[in-house]
């Protein structure tokens, strides 16, 4: 029982592959980000060289991973109890495991063994279950973002980004890539737009809502639930087995839609990170 760890993407897929994709809604984050990394070479997500990890069980399969692509936190799936000390004392002291996102299980025994973090988000993952559609339904129609769409695409993303502490620099490019995948859905109200959800890469039969936008002044009319639900049914459309999506679960309005309209709860993940 062993942890390797690498900076290749082509050898930790071929490691670590199969394992991600058997589990995909609970690994649906470590599969587009390893997918993207394929696509785009390693830099994709920042200069700085990725770190991946697997850790082999008593019978030589894969049980755990590890994916860091730099700054962002060290993402872990699957990590048996006891495979946490050894990773803490293979990373602890350096930059790898500063802020880590894992799962509840994992996190707490993680912090347990390497004292000083503190809990930054804590996140609820979820899947779609038999679809809802929101009730009251508000006036509108759901379409395809286009280009013609950018300028605002780009303020919102922005906007989410801003919302949920994530970097602004990329959102020129999650536009660009959505509208050509056509994987931006506009919900429509009079003739304007007035709110924006977005959808990851179909994995392994799986497909992930990543962002869901409604400009502050347009909240509390439903909006948001009727582009979610109207992300989720393009995706079912398109062949999609699975359709999840997180929610900060320090958001109980985000929370009490998803679940109105057919989420259902699957796993939380924390995000912690080791004070300085």
């Amino acid at each position: 029982m062993t942890w390797t760890f690498g900076d290749d993407t082509g050898a930790f897929l071929a490691a670590a592959g199969a394992s991600l994709a058997a589990r995909p809604v609970e690994h649906t984050v470590a599969l587009t980000v390893t997918e993207r990394l394929r696509r785009a070479g390693p830099h994709h997500y920042g200069g700085d060289d990725p770190v991946f990890g697997w850790w082999r069980g008593a019978d030589g399969t894969v049980a755990g991973t590890l994916v860091r692509t730099p700054p962002h936190p060290a993402l872990l799936n699957a990590v048996p109890a006891e495979a946490v000390g050894p990773l803490a004392d293979a990373l602890g002291a350096g930059p790898d495991l500063d802020a880590v996102n894992a799962d509840r299980d994992t996190a707490a025994l993680l912090a347990a063994r390497l004292p000083g973090y503190r809990t930054e988000q804590e996140h609820r993952l979820y899947r779609l279950g038999p679809p809802r559609p929101p009730s009251p339904a508000p006036e509108g129609r759901a379409r395809a973002a286009t280009p013609a769409d950018r300028a605002l695409l780009v303020e919102w993303v922005r906007g989410f980004a801003d919302a949920t502490g994530q970097s602004k620099s990329s959102a020129e490019w999650l536009v660009d890539e959505g509208t050509e995948r056509g994987a931006l859905t506009l919900w429509e109200s009079g003739g304007a737009p007035v709110a924006l959800a977005g959808r990851s890469l179909m994995l392994a039969g799986t497909v992930r809502v990543t962002l869901v936008y409604t400009p502050p002044e347009l909240r509390g009319r439903g909006y948001a639930a009727a582009v979610t639900h109207a992300a989720g049914r393009v995706a079912r459309e398109s062949g999609a087995a699975e359709v999840v999506l997180f929610a900060d679960l320090a958001n109980p309005t985000s929370n009490g839609v998803y679940l109105r309209i057919g989420y259902e709860p699957v796993a939380d993940r924390l995000l912690l990170r080791r004070n300085p």
